[in-house]
Formats: structure tokens, sequence, C-alpha cells
């Protein structure tokens, strides 16, 4: 890992949050990722659960972490069982965690290998009825690859078929949707590294630059602050590109006139960042660029004031859309007709703005929430607007992070970085 070491304390306020919503006579178990295979011994770089680092910090493979509060035996209350490290694999891979480093690591005292596993967990099975299982229930979830979590969960409904299994993520959705103010802390710090990234490509930027030089400037600027890179794939779109939602190939010439879409976010302390930025490749937005872009901007700051604690997601977006109808009527895309023969099931502004305009962010980009409860204090959203013109060859969406307050509008974790056109064009033009 590149970043700082983060204080146990979060990661000791995380469990017992959670040991506070269990069942009685229940114990909760968690596992990392697996370290995905790719071919012969080339594996994807390893990344890991982000549930069982919430609960406990350890950002290492072939970790499973046990909550047992009502636990017979003090020191079985809390369990980390970890890989056993030893000198061969300290020259080939690097050192794993001693027990000591787990404990300074998670606050988590009772360590045990995890060749301990299967002994350990038959005397605890034995103390306990209820067994809370971690699976995978985010509403985007789309899994076809059966996970180390997954295998665990199969396995042990198999060994302990007479124990009653319940889900941990109902709880999870709720606790990981509510920030404390030390992962606020961290994802503020992902914040101002893509905000480093985003100066760098300003003076970078020019006509005749490839999309994946531009994502170049962004990796070389978050290594070099400590990030772990991209909080998720980069999208670098110019031109016709940024009217696809979804554009990853960053492998075409920026040519001038053209904006160039960037939907960009650093990871730090595997917290994500998400921003979305337009800029013109030749330094100077058109009329029209202005226009569509400030459309957006009205669209984004409106938004953005309805993230106050007892908004309904479902509301908000119904309110946003009217607003970029409005919006979408001046510009000349949509008429007033348009308005009243749409379907409401896809509204008029819909041929322009199809997508969403806020999500959770935390340790995922599209982080834990349950969005059919009201919005509270603590909770991180984004707000991303857009409008895509693919006549005129132009997709112009912006997007920020914000904290939800108990009192005012919400806080914009990226209002350093430059998003007002005037801003913009100075800095490139500097």
């Amino acid at each position: 890992m590149k970043y700082h070491p983060i204080s146990n304390n979060l990661f000791i306020k995380n469990r017992q949050k959670f040991a506070s919503k269990m069942k009685s006579n229940s114990l909760a178990i968690f596992n990392s990722n697996d370290i995905y295979p790719i071919s012969a011994d080339s594996t994807l770089p390893f990344a890991q659960h982000r549930d069982i680092f919430y609960l406990s910090g350890v950002d290492q493979e072939e970790s499973i972490l046990v909550i047992f509060p009502d636990a017979p035996k003090e020191e079985h209350k809390e369990i980390l069982f970890l890989k056993e490290t030893n000198e061969h694999i300290a020259i080939w891979e690097g050192e794993k965690l001693t027990k000591e480093k787990a404990l300074e690591t998670s606050g988590i005292k009772t360590v045990y290998w995890l060749q301990d596993l299967e002994k350990v967990l038959f005397e605890l099975m034995t103390q306990t009825q209820n067994v809370y299982i971690n699976t995978n229930e985010h509403y985007r979830a789309n899994i076809e690859t059966e996970t180390r979590e997954a295998r665990f969960v199969k396995w042990c409904k198999e060994k302990y078929s007479a124990h009653t299994y319940l889900r941990s993520q109902p709880i999870l959705q709720r606790l990981r949707s509510v920030k404390e103010p030390e992962e606020i802390t961290l994802i503020q710090q992902a914040c101002d590294i893509t905000n480093k990234g985003f100066r760098r490509i300003l003076k970078a930027t020019k006509p005749d630059v490839w999309e994946f030089e531009l994502e170049a400037e962004f990796a070389h600027e978050f290594l070099k602050n400590r990030s772990g890179g991209f909080a998720y794939t980069p999208i670098i779109a110019s031109g016709f590109n940024a009217n696809v939602l979804h554009y990853i190939e960053n492998n075409q010439q920026c040519k001038t006139g053209d904006v160039i879409l960037m939907d960009v976010g650093a990871s730090y302390g595997n917290y994500a960042s998400d921003m979305t930025r337009c800029v013109p490749v030749s330094g100077k937005f058109t009329e029209r660029q202005k226009d569509v872009y400030n459309a957006v901007l009205r669209v984004k700051k409106a938004a953005a004031k309805m993230l106050v604690p007892g908004t309904i997601w479902a509301d908000y977006h119904v309110e946003v859309g009217k607003i970029m109808t409005k919006e979408l009527i001046d510009l000349g895309l949509i008429t007033i007709d348009d308005v009243k023969n749409e379907d409401p099931k896809w509204p008029a502004y819909k041929k322009y703005f199809m997508h969403g305009t806020s999500h959770h962010i935390g340790l995922d980009t599209h982080d834990y929430g349950i969005l059919t409860e009201p919005m509270v204090a603590g909770m991180v959203f984004t707000v991303e607007p857009g409008i895509y013109i693919p006549d005129e060859n132009l997709g112009i969406r912006l997007e920020d992070d914000y904290v939800i307050q108990e009192n005012g509008e919400p806080l914009n974790l990226m209002a350093d970085i430059p998003l007002e056109i005037d801003e913009i064009e100075k800095l490139m033009n500097s």
C-alpha cells in the first residue's frame, strides 16, 4: 500500500457499530478478495474487499475477520485469521502482516494463522446459533465470478447446516453509507489528489494531444501523491466520444474546437473520489459550448442544494429533471410541446440527459446506501448532471463530491477544483 497508515480507531468504531446491530448469540464472518489470475502466472493487482477493510483495516489477501460479541471467551469476541508470513514470502512477495502489525492496523488482539481456521471455527460454531454471512447485494451488482467470499459461504453452509444464516448486507448498507469524520478526511485526500491531477492536465491539453496522454498525466500525478491509482477506469472522451457514457478506450486524438470530457478520480486509502470536468482542446470554449456548459453548471448547483437530510433519492431526481427540462428548452434542444407529449416513464429531457444525477461514494465509487431511505448527515454523494448532443459532437458533464450536513447546504469536497469557465480558460492559457 502507498497510503499513510490509518488510525485503527476508525476500524474499532466500525466494528462496534456493526456488533451493536447484530442479533444476540450470533457471529459474523468476512473474507478478503482473491488475487485473480489472468493467464500463465500473471495476476491482476490485489484489491481488498471493502467490507473487511471497513471493519479491520487489513489490506491483505487470504484474510478472514470474525466478530462474535457474545463469545464465551473474551479473546474470541474479535478474531483475525491471516496468511502466515515467512522468510520465503518476504523475499518473493514482501513481508505480510505479523500478529503484532495486525493488532496495530486493526486494534484486534486475537490473531490466528489461517491454517488454524477450521479448528477455531468449530469451537466458535458450537457456541452460537446464528451466522452473519456477507453477500453482494448492491443495486448495481452483476456477479459472474465466484468470489472467495461466495466459496466460503457455500463451504460454511455445507459444514454447519444446522445453523441459522443471516445477512450482513442490510447492516453494512446503512453503516457504510454514513461516513465517520476519519472517512471524510480520507475522501478529501482523494479529492485533493484529483485536484492536482486536473490542474496538471490543464497545462498538457492542446490540439492533437492524445486522450491516453492525458490519462497518463493523471496517473503520474496520482501515484506521485500516494494514491492507489484511479478509483475507477478513467474516461477521457474528446468530441463525439463524450456522448458515450462509459467510453474508456481513451485512444483518440483531441482536435481543435472539440471539448474533452474527463471523468476521473483518484483513490486514497481505498477511498474513492469521482470528478468530471470538461475543457476545450484549444483553450477557449465557443459560445455554444459555453451555453451548454453553463446550463449543466446551473443544474449542478441547484441539485447540490437539494442534498439535505430527509431528501428521498428518487424524488430528488424528479426535481433535477424539472430543472434540466427548462435548461434544454432554453438551449433549443426540446420544446414545450415535447414536454407536454412526453412519456412519464421516459421524460423528454432524457433524450439529452439519460443517467442519474447522484450516487453514494466512499470505499466504492458507487458506494453502499439504501436509496429508498431518506438522506442523512454524513452521507457523501456525487452530483453529476450532463447534456449530450451527438449531432454537435458535444457532451458536457460536471461532477463534484458532497457531504450532507446536519444544517445548511452540503460540503463540496471538490470546491478547490477549477469549475467555472473563466478559471479553466485562464489556467489553460497562462
